[in-house]
């Protein structure tokens, strides 16, 4: 039978000094192997990078959602006619008083974990004030048009 052919046979080294040398270079050679096949297979760390990765792109997508949901509210305000704000304006003013009687009437009967609960859902409603006037805004836009169609 006959042996595969390798380079390193054709550079047999004439010294043992060359004799390590070669043998000192393999090790490295193989050691970066090594550990490059080891980061290959370190599933969790592999994970790790990927959901932190994906966390960044996700707070980036988010924090530019949020200013186009600002601008885009902000435009259907302008455009809407004086006698709709007012109208809005009202119907919020209705909405938040009886929020706040529902509030009080939840906070003398509910249990302690549903009033934790709707304190966070709460929480996150004044955290997205934007988000939530851009689609009541849009709401009403979708409203008035349906009105008008049946007009």
């Amino acid at each position: 039978m006959t042996q595969p052919h390798n380079e390193q046979d054709e550079q047999t080294p004439s010294t043992p000094e060359e004799l390590r040398e070669q043998v000192e270079q393999t090790r490295e050679e193989l050691g970066e192997t090594v550990q490059a096949l080891a980061g290959r297979t370190d599933v969790k760390a592999r994970a790790r990078e990927k959901a932190t990765e994906a966390r960044h792109q996700a707070t980036v997508k988010a924090g530019q959602l949020k200013t186009k949901a600002a601008d885009v509210a902000h435009q259907v305000q302008d455009r809407l006619p004086d006698p709709v704000k007012d109208k809005a304006a009202h119907a919020a003013e209705q909405a938040r008083t009886r929020a706040t009687q529902a509030g009080h009437l939840l906070q003398e009967k509910a249990p302690e974990p549903v009033r934790h609960t709707a304190a966070q859902g709460a929480q996150a409603a004044r955290d997205n004030r934007s988000l939530l006037l851009a689609a009541a805004a849009g709401a009403v836009m979708v409203w008035l048009a349906c009105r008008r169609r049946k007009e």
